[in-house]
């Protein structure tokens, strides 16, 4: 199959049938040489991510919108607009090879509208980038209500246009070493004898940030589990939670397990339950413990629902690396954007609540839960442990004392961008 078929099929999994990208992209992966992997990722990842701005593009020189059906014309516009405007592919070569897809698409009456609509964009360049200056929707490229729901969170102007910036950009690949097997600046090295280039993180003594993307399987000693992909922020859960030795550890919500396994470096000797409701997520989590020669108990339930798994021996420290909007992981993974619905934000805010007070029964006294999640929203983070201290006397807000991250009335916040890390919420509480 042509590449760039393959795209818009892709596309249309996302988009009409609300498939996340990795899988949707998972699914043409035995249609898929490697030659074409890196192109097929970057176009369709890159339409995605500028999909709100391409939209508003198609729409300005379309004369009557497509019907439904042709959803995949539709799409096939704006990978070649994608092309045009952001990749490194002569112009005439992006125009040409689109047009000729509308003959794989079995629709043939397209070819002079998909010919005629990327002409018209490189006649009207200047003229659209005008308008799109205009409209913040398409000058953010999100939609209308993550722009007001970020907005609502972050007020001041340079932060929400920050947050919205940073998501647009691609992300950094970020190594998390285990240092107990190989100093951080012994894998530099090494990393460099294998011709990668790479640099220190500033905030996780184990973070490495490569110069450039590099396969799993390329990376020295990543197959003996010595190294794996993290980002800094997410390194900085193990750090906080400062595991020791003998602790009981509960790992709630703990797939796709890089978490997990940081604690475990950090402290092997840890009697560590990681937890998940969905028993294929923890297959992933047994893999990289595998992978990395280590040992945990993994169980599948509902961390809502205690009594179905808890052998009431209460634990040391839990993370609670909480389901939220991902609003600060969304530069990784951009079809959020679209997939997420804005009636999903005060379900996952409630489930949150849930999932705190359920768990904070089975914490030692004078023991440490970790608040953690991947989003940038008040609700989500530092209004919700706002309310969950206020119900529980108990519970008592430790300072974060660190040089990241943004200090809220309630925890820590980590900014898309700041540092070169994800957006991350932490707040550390302690059972008097």
């Amino acid at each position: 199959m042509n590449s760039r078929l393959i795209v818009v099929k892709i596309l249309l999994q996302v988009t009409l049938h609300g498939r996340n990208l990795p899988d949707a992209i998972a699914r043409y992966n035995d249609n898929i040489t490697e030659n074409d992997r890196g192109l097929i990722q970057a176009m369709s990842y890159g339409v995605i991510r500028f999909y709100p701005r391409l939209q508003f593009i198609t729409n300005q020189l379309l004369s009557k919108p497509l019907k439904k059906k042709d959803h995949d014309v539709f799409l096939l516009i704006l990978s070649g607009l994608y092309q045009l405007i952001e990749m490194r592919i002569p112009d005439h070569a992006a125009v040409s090879e689109t047009v000729k897809i509308t003959k794989a698409l079995k629709k043939p009456w397209a070819k002079n509208l998909v010919n005629a609509v990327l002409r018209n964009y490189q006649r009207q360049a200047e003229t659209l980038t005008n308008q799109i200056k205009n409209n913040e929707v398409a000058q953010f490229a999100h939609p209308q209500w993550w722009l007001n729901i970020i907005k609502k969170s972050w007020p001041e102007e340079k932060c929400w246009q920050q947050i919205l910036q940073a998501n647009n950009l691609n992300p950094p690949m970020t190594l998390r070493i285990n240092t107990r097997h190989i100093e951080r600046e012994a894998y530099l090295k090494l990393l460099e004898q294998n011709e990668i280039t790479a640099t220190t993180a500033k905030h996780s003594p184990d973070a490495i940030y490569l110069d450039k993307p590099a396969a799993v399987n390329s990376l020295p000693l990543f197959k003996e589990g010595k190294v794996s992909v993290q980002d800094e922020a997410a390194q900085l859960a193990a750090i906080l939670l400062d595991p020791q030795k003998g602790d009981r550890i509960l790992d709630a919500c703990a797939a796709p397990g890089g978490k997990t396994i940081h604690l475990l470096e950090k402290e092997k000797d840890l009697d560590l339950l990681a937890l998940d409701i969905e028993e294929t997520r923890l297959q992933k989590i047994q893999e990289n413990l595998d992978r990395c020669h280590l040992k945990a108990q993994l169980i599948a339930a509902n961390a809502l629902n205690p009594d179905d798994w808890w052998d009431k021996k209460p634990f040391d420290r839990i993370l609670l690396d909480a389901p939220c909007s991902a609003s600060g992981v969304i530069r990784r993974h951009p079809d959020i954007k679209l997939l997420r619905q804005q009636s999903d934000i005060e379900k996952l805010v409630q489930d949150q609540a849930q999932i705190l007070h359920a768990l904070w029964p089975l914490l030692k006294s004078g023991g440490m839960l970790l608040y953690v999640t991947c989003s940038v929203l008040a609700e989500e983070n530092t209004l919700q442990i706002q309310d969950f201290l206020q119900q529980h006397a108990d519970a008592e807000l430790q300072p974060i004392n660190s040089d990241w991250g943004q200090e809220l009335v309630a925890g820590k916040q980590i900014l898309p961008g700041e540092d070169g890390m994800d957006g991350f919420f932490y707040a550390l509480i302690q059972k008097r």
